[in-house]
């Protein structure tokens, strides 16, 4: 498609369907993993962003989330565990006018490939990152991983996990990140909202998928998605609208004096003294970023929003200063003046 109007086709164009973004290739997640209903929204997605598929690309490194370009009708590269950020780095400097997706896990985002995603972050290149998060490694069998619960008995942790677990959108937000979401696998219309926001934001988009995995971590975030607790569990956050969630949203986040968040109702304190959402404010962010603890909701929607420059767009005009001021060079001819040269 080249129409100006998303999911309207131009004269002569057919217009793009869910059903052309799915590849021809079985899809092969355990029976009721939640790889499947992320997939199904992503693809639902596909066509209301009004690009041809030959300028799509969907690169992933290794675990159950990174079979995900062979389910896309689109291009996509399937790498090595951890580099997808160095792959989509390269491509988005070779072809900025590509719209290049990340699909990665937590073990193969954070763990192994964690330096190569804080620094995709800060440097804010224009791509979109999905990362799925069951808190467990699910392709090589149930170790624990960078996301992990304390506590929690796997192969690699017979005696239970020691090691505190990332807090995923903290680290985002110090890595530089200027978008940053969270949502739900099983909660597809949130889901779907979150991705268009993430599709629409110039810079790196990071969103955060928490994940079933119902063979090696079932179960992790029943709380959260369980009807019988739902409510109390999920506090949905919108750009300037209060921090309210609980049945009939009469429970909300109050900033207590010491700046500490704390859970209030509506029957005993004035609903302006409840903290309002500002996906712009850093500090906000990470009050957000920190919450769902016990006896605190989980932030569900975008976290943070803000502009800034995009590295692409940067190295782009660097390459075409220095071209206008020193001419465009031969390679050939440098290659073979000699063994050494001065670069001035």
């Amino acid at each position: 498609m080249s129409s100006a109007v998303a999911g309207t086709a131009a004269p002569g164009e057919r217009e793009l369907t869910r059903k052309d973004f799915e590849s021809d290739q079985d899809v092969r997640w355990c029976p009721g993993c939640g790889d499947y209903a992320i997939l199904s929204q992503v693809q639902k997605l596909m066509p209301e962003l009004d690009i041809p598929r030959e300028n799509i690309v969907f690169i992933s490194g290794i675990g159950c989330s990174s079979r995900f370009p062979y389910y896309m009708n689109t291009y996509g590269f399937h790498g090595i565990h951890g580099r997808a950020p160095t792959l989509a780095t390269g491509l988005k400097l070779a072809r900025p006018e590509l719209s290049v997706w990340i699909v990665t896990g937590d073990g193969d985002g954070l763990s192994i490939g964690g330096n190569h995603l804080i620094h995709l972050l800060r440097r804010n290149l224009d791509v979109n990152i999905l990362l799925f998060n069951n808190a467990i490694y699910g392709l090589t069998k149930g170790q624990y991983s960078p996301t992990s619960q304390v506590g929690l008995v796997t192969k690699s942790s017979p005696l239970g996990v020691v090691d505190p677990p990332f807090d995923v959108a903290s680290l985002a937000l110090g890595a530089g990140a200027t978008f940053i979401a969270r949502s739900v696998d099983i909660e597809s219309k949130h889901l779907l909202g979150v991705l268009r926001r993430a599709a629409a934001h110039k810079g790196t988009s990071f969103v955060e998928i928490l994940q079933n995995c119902p063979v090696f971590n079932d179960g992790i975030y029943e709380e959260l998605t369980a009807r019988a607790s739902r409510n109390d569990r999920q506090l949905l956050v919108e750009h300037g609208k209060p921090l309210l969630f609980g049945a009939g949203l009469r429970k909300g986040i109050r900033i207590r004096e010491d700046l500490l968040p704390e859970v209030v109702s509506l029957d005993d304190v004035d609903a302006g003294e409840i903290a309002v959402h500002d996906e712009r404010n850093p500090v906000r962010t990470q009050m957000l970023a920190r919450l769902g603890q016990p006896g605190l909701p989980m932030p569900l929607g975008v976290l943070r929003c803000v502009e800034g420059p995009l590295y692409e767009q940067a190295v782009h005009d660097q390459i075409d200063a220095a071209r206008a001021a020193r001419g465009t060079g031969d390679f050939n001819t440098l290659f073979r003046s000699g063994e050494t040269w001065t670069v001035e």
